[in-house]
């Protein structure tokens, strides 16, 4: 019996006279994320999106795949066949007879988008039915709150039923929404964050700031792992790995320790925005949510985004951290986040933080500092990583 996976584009449908693009656009990551379950011939037709496995595809491993891709809002595996009623009924039985096995109720919908299919959706819907109640006599038909729903959809390409729809990702296709650079530390906020953006389209770049000695390998690596998680969502991404050491040594030895963060804060993000100039990142993301610590009041992002030459994005900015953890825990980062290796923004913690600073004393504060010498040393210095490359994907 020939299966495929229909997915729904869902969001993309209200996009109108650019809805071609975005499709387009979803069908590149749709064949990018299958790659390792073999090829496939992809169509788009009528808001659905059709996944047909060629020979040596593993189709189960494409349909795990599926709810990891922005732009779908759902998937189904699918039996096709012929735009015949007396076919489908002899036939859909047997496919959804482990699902239907595993209910007490049931329902069936029709959708008959070929128009010249002599059969109307009420009279596909009686009649499957009816046929699904002779073979599994254990089922009871619930048009209201039924177990599970019975769709048999009539298209041009042929006829398709399939039991339970999955959900997607949803979002927008990573792509369809420009570049932007994600800081990225080893905590729970920001691979959440990272991973928030890339569902809204964007394509993303991590910037990871590193301080050895005082952080280890083992550190940037977790940081590593973490883009990891968020590159199957997001799919392929550069890692920046920037040394930070020289600038965080020179603010504790020249600036008030109450300043410390923001200070750091403030190089962080200069950095950052010459480093997505030179990627063409038109924004920033951080993890940053109000309030959370003493570097995340609004006075204090106030005077963090003083620095910046381009939108920050905040994702997380009115969530609570039960909110934030049940998403890390959702994408598989809360486990790796939680690791005991500390990053750059935990070594240097001040005792006791400004939590109403103003920009004037902190701009006094850094004047003791060269900026540009600094700057220009750390970006001299950086290291990049590929993280989720696949063979033929460009980053």
């Amino acid at each position: 019996m020939k299966e495929i996976i229909l997915v729904k584009n869902g969001e993309l449908a209200l996009k109108g006279l650019n809805r071609s693009s975005f499709e387009s656009a979803l069908m590149r990551q749709i064949r990018r994320s299958l790659q390792p379950a073999g090829r496939f011939k992809i169509r788009c037709a009528q808001s659905t999106i059709y996944v047909e496995p060629e020979q040596g595809a593993n189709l189960g491993a494409a349909a795990e795949r599926m709810g990891k891709i922005f732009g779908i809002a759902g998937y189904s595996r699918a039996a096709v066949f012929e735009k015949d009623l007396e076919n489908i009924l002899q036939n859909a039985p047997d496919y959804l007879a482990e699902q239907l096995q595993n209910v007490k109720t049931f329902k069936v919908e029709a959708k008959r988008a070929d128009k010249k299919f002599p059969y109307q959706s009420p009279q596909i819907c009686a009649a499957l039915g009816e046929r699904l109640l002779e073979r599994f006599p254990h089922l009871k038909v619930d048009v209201n709150h039924p177990d599970l729903v019975v769709m048999a959809e009539i298209r041009d390409f042929g006829a398709y039923v399939h039991g339970r729809q999955l959900p997607g990702a949803g979002g927008m296709p990573v792509g369809t929404g420009g570049k932007a650079a994600v800081l990225i530390s080893g905590g729970i906020d920001s691979p959440v964050a990272a991973y928030m953006m890339a569902k809204r389209g964007m394509r993303l770049t991590g910037i990871h700031f590193a301080s050895p000695p005082y952080t280890s390998q083992r550190a940037e690596l977790k940081v590593r792992q973490l883009l990891e998680k968020v590159a199957e969502y997001a799919g392929p991404m550069r890692m920046i790995v920037v040394p930070f050491t020289e600038i965080q040594e020179q603010i504790e030895a020249n600036c008030p320790d109450e300043f410390f963060t923001l200070i750091m804060r403030r190089y962080m993000m200069r950095i950052s925005c010459r480093l997505s100039e030179r990627w063409s990142c038109a924004a920033l993301v951080t993890g940053e949510s109000i309030g959370q610590v003493a570097s995340q009041t609004l006075p204090a992002l106030v005077c963090t985004d003083a620095v910046c030459d381009r939108p920050v994005f905040r994702p997380l900015i009115g969530m609570d951290k039960e909110e934030i953890v049940a998403i890390a825990r959702k994408i598989g980062t809360f486990d790796l986040s939680i690791l005991p290796y500390e990053d750059c923004c935990t070594v240097f913690t001040p005792r006791h933080p400004k939590l109403n600073p103003k920009l004037a004393a902190l701009e006094h504060a850094e004047a003791k500092l060269d900026e540009t010498v600094l700057i220009e040393r750390a970006v001299e210095q950086i290291r990049i990583i590929d993280i989720g490359k696949d063979e033929g994907n460009e980053l």
